[in-house]
């Protein structure tokens, strides 16, 4: 790559794009094992700096990130970190702290003393061997304190948010600790940057003079300010360009004035998100425009550079590793240590106060900014930046599976709020549909189907919505969606109209790292007769299931319906697709239900291959009872009739309100679509090799059914591991039926 070295855009382009594209990788791994998404970057960063990439490839990783185009990314990357304290600041809501101020405070102080101390005693050890030559040995303890003692705010409410615990009281004493403990360690952190950039007492003291100044000033002088503006966007035409445009100056004023003073930008980023007002639409809506660009695209490159200065093989000998060892020890007895104690003095139980010791050893991206501050400012070597990177890498990837093993499910079930806690089934399980909505616009759709499927509503049966939320490193938003009522958000639509068609649904939501295991055990765990999915986009511009349709279709212990809803307002007329096989057998099973509604009209279509042996008495006789007691198909030996199309053979007979019609044609998918124009409401069909649909594993072939009907379709797959459709428990026995062909 010698011309990039011309172009120091393209090269900042191709930096970006490699940082992104590894990251996200690693992202999709650390998710796998249950990890936050900051251990995946951080590791990104490491790969392509000189631990890896520059020890595998080093002519690779001088041409991708040669040393003068550092000064770019590094400039870039603090951009993205000005962005995310100010994200940081807006999180550090008081409504975090509401009863909890003196437990809060106690708890968090304590993770702060405690640590610090040993840091302190840590430095006192290491700084003549370890320190940069010159380097006050004051400066040295101070900062070595202030690293061990930070918890990462973002990652702990990411944790939070994927155990569920964000609404217990462990979580709430958590999420309380780690806000003021940002707070303190900001705190510390500025008083700290400035005895290093200070030369003497009296410039350190001048440098405190000024930064509690800058304090006042942004307290007593910009919030009120702050606060007028929030109202005005919240009583007229709400966030227009020009707020935001006056908003992001405050910002880079204030970190303007803070990197002037002495301390570092990000303080002054820090301070100006904290006290933005959190009342009204300003804050959020803020956090949404700037969250997206700072997290997701600059942010990295962050990550990256920390990797570039991070260089394991500076620790290459036992003393070392034995010294990093002692680090991760000294921060996590601190952390945990003062944490636990403290929580205990305070009232909770054993359990509950090594959890919250657990959580707020979390340390993260938090800890890799104070890291690259020292760096920065020449406090630390890099052997000792090194130590420390893996030190935080270590106890955040520990977090996890440590509080998974100290707290486990059933001490989450104790914790829970009364509330949140769910009345017991009844001992004889009715018809249950669960349905899961993925957005707004998916939702009346499956209301109309779940209507059709109460039949009379003359026997018992309950309805379930569930939504599932993507967890979030913004505490504020887990916070919004346990306050806000279940039958608002996506589920509203679904719930609304379900209440017009006189349906008693029953929302659930919640947040979820995998959202087909979790659809797939709440449907358990409801004892769910029948399961409901809206399809995504991607099936309807590609006609094919993929993503967590498939994953839920390949999982289920009950029958799945996936509909692709093209206007679905009724279900009267529904043409029911059968080629034989588990699969059509359980869209038949789910007709019988349908069929039961006043109204509804019935047509079974039944495509069998030309030129075969045919026994038209036994395919209408299968058919037949398939329908089980609904009606018993007359004219079983009507005689074909030819037709003038493609449609080699047909036959039709009545069975009450049902059609049946068997025919004959080289492409059961153009019979199907050809039937599909006579003006139905709904098409059910089983997920079949026949109409293209692979039983919902992933094909690469068109799947023309679902892609090009003109009307709704349903389409049907059995349980797992079923060879015909499970018992509906509200109806007669259900016939074993052959799956051959007829």
């Amino acid at each position: 790559m010698p011309h990039l070295e011309f172009s120091a855009l393209t090269l900042l382009l191709a930096q970006m794009a490699a940082i992104l594209l590894v990251s996200r990788v690693l992202g999709a791994v650390a998710r796998w094992l249950g990890q936050p998404l900051v251990i995946a970057e951080v590791l990104a960063g490491i790969m392509l700096g000189p631990s890896l990439l520059g020890w595998v490839w080093p002519e690779g990783m001088d041409a991708l990130f040669p040393t003068k185009s550092l000064s770019v990314l590094t400039m870039l990357s603090q951009i993205g970190l000005v962005l995310f304290m100010f994200l940081i600041g807006l999180e550090l809501d008081p409504k975090l702290l509401r009863g909890r101020t003196r437990a809060s405070i106690a708890i968090s102080w304590a993770s702060i003393v405690l640590p610090f101390a040993l840091g302190a005693l840590a430095a006192w050890q290491l700084h003549e061997g370890y320190s940069t030559p010159g380097v006050p040995f004051v400066a040295f303890v101070l900062f070595l304190g202030t690293a061990m003692s930070v918890t990462a705010f973002p990652v702990l409410a990411r944790i939070l948010s994927e155990r569920h615990l964000l609404t217990t009281r462990v979580g709430a004493v958590a999420i309380a600790c780690a806000a003021v403990d940002d707070v303190t360690a900001w705190c510390i952190l500025a008083f700290v940057v400035a005895v290093a950039r200070a030369h003497g007492i009296v410039q350190a003291a001048w440098t405190t003079g000024m930064v509690l100044a800058f304090i006042m000033a942004m307290v007593f002088l910009a919030r009120p300010f702050l606060q007028r503006l929030g109202a005005r966007v919240a009583s007229r035409e709400g966030l227009t360009t020009t707020v935001v445009a006056v908003t992001l100056l405050f910002l880079l004023a204030s970190a303007t004035i803070s990197e002037l003073i002495g301390i570092h930008a990000l303080f002054g980023a820090f301070l100006f998100g904290a006290i933005l007002p959190k009342e009204g639409r300003l804050a959020d809506t803020l956090a949404e425009k700037v969250e997206t660009v700072a997290v997701i695209l600059l942010l990295p490159l962050f990550f990256a550079y920390s990797g570039l200065r991070t260089e394991i093989g500076l620790v290459d000998e036992p003393r070392e590793w034995l010294v990093t060892a002692l680090l991760i020890g000294l921060a996590t007895a601190g952390k945990f240590g003062g944490s636990a104690l403290a929580a205990r003095f305070t009232g909770l139980r054993w359990r509950e106060a090594s959890a919250i010791g657990i959580l707020m050893n979390t340390r993260g991206l938090m800890e890799l900014i104070v890291l690259n501050i020292g760096m920065d400012l020449g406090v630390i070597s890099p052997t000792v930046f090194t130590m420390l990177v893996i030190m935080a890498l270590v106890t955040t990837f520990a977090t996890s599976p440590i509080l998974h093993w100290v707290y486990p499910a059933e001490e989450l079930a104790r914790d829970r709020p009364l509330e949140m806690l769910e009345t017991p089934l009844s001992p004889v399980a009715p018809f249950t549909v669960m349905m899961s909505v993925s957005d707004a616009t998916s939702g009346p759709g499956l209301a109309t189907v779940a209507s059709a499927l109460m039949g009379k509503r003359d026997q018992p049966a309950r309805l379930y919505a569930v939504h599932l939320w993507d967890p979030s490193d913004r505490p504020s938003v887990e916070l919004k969606r346990q306050m806000a009522k279940r039958s608002e958000g996506p589920l509203g639509p679904l719930i609304a109209h379900a209440r017009d068609l006189m349906l008693d649904v029953r929302p659930l939501s919640f947040v979820s790292s995998d959202f087909a295991a979790d659809i797939c055990r709440t449907a358990e765990s409801k004892k769910a007769s029948f399961l409901l999915l809206g399809a995504h986009k991607p099936l309807l511009l590609e006609g094919r299931l993929s993503g967590t349709v498939s994953e839920v279709v390949a999982r289920s212990n009950c029958p799945v319906g996936v509909l692709v809803n093209r206007g679905l307002e009724r279900v009267h007329r529904v043409l029911v697709a059968y080629a034989g096989g588990p699969e059509d057998l359980a869209a038949l099973e789910l007709a019988r239900r349908i069929g039961r509604s006043a109204g509804t009209s019935l047509t079974l279509f039944h495509v069998v291959d030309p030129g075969g042996t045919r026994h038209p008495g036994k395919g209408r006789s299968q058919i037949a009872k398939a329908l089980g007691g609904m009606a018993a198909a007359r004219h079983a030996d009507s005689d074909a009739r030819a037709t003038q199309d493609h449609v080699l053979e047909e036959s039709e007979f009545d069975a009450g309100s049902i059609q049946v019609r068997v025919v004959e044609h080289t492409s059961p998918a153009d019979a199907v679509l050809e039937e599909t124009k006579r003006g139905y409401d709904l098409v059910i069909l089983g997920m079949h090799a026949r109409w293209g649909l692979d039983a919902g594993l992933i094909s690469w072939r068109r799947r023309r059914v679902l892609a090009e009907a003109p009307v709704s379709i349903l389409a049907v797959h059995p349980p797992l591991g079923a060879g015909f459709p499970g018992k509906d428990p509200t109806s007669e026995a259900a016939p074993v039926l052959s799956s051959s062909t007829t």
